[in-house]
């Protein structure tokens, strides 16, 4: 049976399907093992919210404001998830945390501003003009997705999978890639931020 989040604070292994919660705020919510189904939670406020093991499927979460929430192995599947700043979310209370996963999402103008988002995944999402500046990827999986505009400057990608990624401007100058995966052709946007040429044969 559908439930709305507005009732109590703490939820386990519950489903909330259909609810449409635009706008509103939830304050001090805890979930765990949760899933949202086609749900609206566009402009939303989760403010010092705890989301544990919570999926979220076909859902609008465009906008969402998280100050102060932990997630820790949270999924998003098919959702949109755009302009949501995740700096606003308490990394550092996290002692234990599991890494997000994006799975044929839209992500873009979102803010991942120097966090640490090692062994994430972003597959197979649309990814416009996010910034993933000064963040550690380490292992995160990228492969499938779209990155036009999406920044990259000090970032750790070691051993990240960028397989199958298109549109990414990744200097290898000013990021660490040790390990990292890539596939041509779209791999030769690495070459051509380092300026060189590349000539063929002459006949």
């Amino acid at each position: 049976m559908s439930q709305t989040p507005e009732d109590r604070t703490r939820y386990d292994e519950e489903t909330f399907e259909g609810i449409d919660f635009t706008g509103e705020t939830v304050d001090s919510g805890a979930f765990h093992d949760c899933t949202f189904v086609r749900c609206r939670l566009s402009g939303a406020t989760l403010r010092s919210c705890r989301l544990v093991d919570v999926r979220f499927q076909h859902c609008d979460l465009s906008l969402l404001r998280v100050p102060g929430s932990t997630f820790s192995g949270c999924e998003f599947e098919q959702c949109r998830v755009t302009g949501v700043d995740w700096t606003a979310a308490d990394w550092a209370a996290l002692v234990l945390r599991e890494p997000l996963s994006f799975l044929d999402c839209d992500i873009s103008h979102s803010t991942f501003l120097g966090l640490d988002l090692r062994k994430g995944t972003v597959r197979n999402c649309t990814a416009h003009d996010a910034d993933f500046r000064e963040a550690n990827l380490g292992g995160a999986d990228f492969s499938g997705t779209d990155l036009s505009e999406s920044l990259f400057g000090e970032t750790d990608l070691t051993e990240a999978d960028f397989r199958e990624a298109r549109n990414y401007r990744i200097d290898p100058r000013r990021n660490t890639l040790a390990g990292t995966q890539f596939s041509l052709p779209e791999a030769l946007a690495l070459l051509y931020a380092l300026d060189i040429e590349i000539g063929g044969e002459e006949g």
